[in-house]
């Protein structure tokens, strides 16, 4: 008689036994993303090899000439007209179809029929109706001053950039990235460049100690307003911002400095536009969509992708390998997760229990293709970095495929910066708890690792507020000059930077902040809109504030470059044990180890404590970080010259431990590093 054979168990499951209750729903999802593998490449190609729709479909030079190849099942006849045929329907720019296709139209031209720099359009017939449309794959896609419209353009340059840089991996021990938009991020009142971008940013984010940057808004959008996420070309970098060849010297200069680049990718909705984008690219509104009432999202005016179709899932795969094959990304944060893995897109549900996440509301279509996504991502860059921005918190979205989850690299630790809004909003400052701190920023699954940060993007928007906006408002206007500083003042860039530094220095991966909020840029981000004239004032970073040594807000950037510089200094402290040593309520005190360092907060308002003891490994410690330094703002209470020596107690011998005693002074942080005597 045969043994029974049982299926061993997922890594997921066994890590986590309260999953157990939902291993068949995990294990059949697991199943799902392997089996659609399996249909997608036949067994006889790699994924790489199979997402490279890119490669086939849109405008390509060969050697006698040009190809254009289109999917578009529903049309009934297409041209394609540009300036190469004065806009006119001529027959030589005529598509056919192509035989045992699902819909596939190709054109062959010779060389002469069309150059460099020229613009076009496909002109497509369907079955009661016709429209000029952008193709779903052009990969350079410009606007008309004039008239507003977009187009596509032909993009092949005589002579392509060349990356300097030939190999390149990022560092991420730990991976400490600034987010960035190349639109917003230059002094002047207008849109910047990736040229600007590279000269004028990219020296500031690594003297500030930042090894990746995460760049939004890259993909083709038709209104700047939408911060990069109503997406309409997906193939095509912004134009706004300069060409292909200048965003990729950007890549490639920041590679030479260390720096990492990863993309703000939009993969979970695409705009309604039907002449700039996907909407109705054929006759047929649902191609690239669901159908009925699933098509549109119910809160962002955009449509929702059908990653329940082959050719959608082949669309978005070959856009990922695109971006990392043709521009050297070195990985991506996808956007707008939450609303892909449910059917509700997240709205309205308060995910209490584990029940929530297998109710039959998940999308399993678009959890197979955010897992095979990764799986292609990894598979064309072993060291690519992809982050998830989920607010959910569904098990396994940072764990690896082979252990049931979905293989993101990271996960967006979302819950902290609401924490420390609903904190600075609520509670008085006698009432902010340690062990309350403490648990928000260490809260996480022990097998997924998270992108912790105090605030992004998202808390700088208009009709919200940045922590510096919230701690201080209006007095940044009138008393940030040095010298004229008020206690509203004093008390908002001490406590801007203790929240900074709890939420760094605990991460179990990555720590990420938003360009400028480093040294507490004032105001809101409000890009050009009707409602307030079609102004740049607000879509800009205003540098010269942090360079002006008179005013404050270098305090802050200088000190976030400190803290910057000593967590990466510290070979891979993110995957060092974060070890609390003590909190006490009452006082507003916390201290916790992390490899050699030992950082103690006091967040008491007003009271100031001598002699306050710690029981540490026993040796010498340095004072390596002050946030109540005279340079970054601070009183200047202690002398940080001194070296700290651990005070014997017989009763902790045998532990190795001794009473470490400090002065700490009210609304202040300090580092020590463990030294040799």
């Amino acid at each position: 008689m045969k043994a029974k054979t049982t299926t061993p168990k997922l890594k997921l499951i066994e890590n986590d036994p309260w999953l157990e209750p939902f291993s068949a729903a995990i294990e059949g999802r697991h199943q799902r993303v392997l089996d659609k593998e399996l249909e997608l490449t036949g067994g006889k190609i790699t994924l790489s090899e199979f997402a490279s729709g890119h490669l086939y479909f849109g405008l390509h030079r060969t050697r006698k000439g040009w190809v254009f190849r289109e999917w578009a099942p529903n049309a009934k006849d297409i041209y394609l007209v540009g300036d190469f045929n004065e806009w006119k329907e001529k027959p030589q720019y005529r598509l056919h179809r192509v035989k045992r296709s699902n819909g596939v139209w190709e054109l062959e031209l010779k060389a002469d029929e069309m150059k460099h720099g020229d613009l076009y359009k496909m002109k497509v017939y369907w079955e009661g109706g016709e429209g000029e449309r952008i193709p779903a794959y052009a990969n350079r896609v410009v606007q008309d001053e004039v008239t507003k419209i977009f187009s596509a353009q032909v993009w092949a340059p005589e002579k392509p950039y060349h990356f300097r840089k030939k190999v390149f991996r990022a560092k991420t021990d730990p991976l400490m990235i600034y987010e960035c938009h190349v639109g917003m991020s230059q002094q002047e009142e207008k849109v910047g460049t990736y040229n600007e971008f590279r000269e004028n940013v990219l020296p500031r984010v690594a003297a500030a100690g930042y090894n990746c940057i995460q760049v939004m808004a890259i993909q083709e959008h038709p209104y700047y307003g939408s911060f990069g996420y109503h997406v309409s070309n997906f193939f095509a970098p912004s134009s706004r911002f300069g060409t292909p060849e200048e965003l990729k010297e950007l890549i490639d200069t920041a590679h030479r400095m260390g720096i990492a680049v990863i993309m703000d990718i939009v993969h979970s909705h695409a705009v309604k536009n039907e002449n700039e984008g996907l909407g109705n690219l054929a006759g047929d509104p649902n191609q690239y969509f669901y159908e009925g009432g699933r098509r549109e999202h119910p809160a962002w005016d955009s449509l929702c992708f059908d990653y329940g179709k082959n050719e959608v899932l082949h669309f978005l795969l070959s856009n990922c390998k695109y971006w990392m094959e043709e521009f050297r990304f070195d990985g991506f944060r996808f956007d707008g997760v939450t609303s892909m893995l449910y059917y509700s897109h997240g709205l309205g549900e308060a995910f209490c229990n584990y029940g929530d996440y297998y109710n039959g509301n998940q999308d399993d279509n678009a959890i197979c293709y955010l897992t095979l996504a990764n799986k292609l991502i990894h598979e064309i860059n072993s060291k690519a970095i992809t982050i998830a921005e989920e607010v959910s918190g569904m098990p396994g979205l940072a764990a690896p495929v082979e252990n049931g989850g979905y293989g993101f690299d990271y996960r967006m630790a979302m819950n902290i910066p609401d924490y420390w809004i609903k904190t600075i909003k609520e509670k008085v400052d006698e009432d902010w708890k340690p062990s309350s701190l403490y648990w928000e920023v260490t809260n996480r699954r022990a097998d997924e690792k998270t992108i912790s940060y105090a605030e992004s993007h998202d808390q700088a928007l208009v009709g919200d507020k940045t922590i510096i906006f919230r701690l201080i408002d209006a007095d940044m206007y009138w008393h940030f000059q040095k010298g004229d500083e008020n206690y509203t003042v004093h008390r908002g860039i001490a406590l801007h930077k203790m929240i900074r530094l709890l939420t760094a220095s605990t991460i179990n991966g990555g720590y990420l902040n938003f360009m400028g909020n480093e040294f507490g840029h004032p105001e809101w981000i409000d890009f050009p809109r009707e409602g307030n004239g079609w102004s740049h004032k607000y879509a800009r970073r205003q540098w010269d504030l942090v360079d002006n040594k008179n005013l404050c807000y270098h305090y802050l950037g200088d000190f976030d470059a400190a803290m910057t510089h000593l967590l990466t200094g510290v070979k891979d402290i993110q995957e060092s044990p974060v070890v609390e040593i003590w909190h006490n309520d009452g006082d507003q005190v916390l201290a916790y180890k992390r490899k050699n360092l030992i950082f103690v907060f006091n967040f008491n308002p007003t009271k100031s404590f001598e002699g306050y003891g710690f029981l540490v490994p026993t040796g010498a410690y340095d004072v390596v970080l002050n946030t109540d330094a005279v340079e970054f703002g601070g009183n200047g209470l202690s002398d940080d010259s001194i070296r700290h020596f651990t005070n014997f107690d017989p009763l902790y011998k045998k532990d190795k431990k001794e009473w470490l005693k400090l002065y700490i002074p009210a609304r202040s942080a300090v580092v020590l590093k463990k030294v040799k005597a």
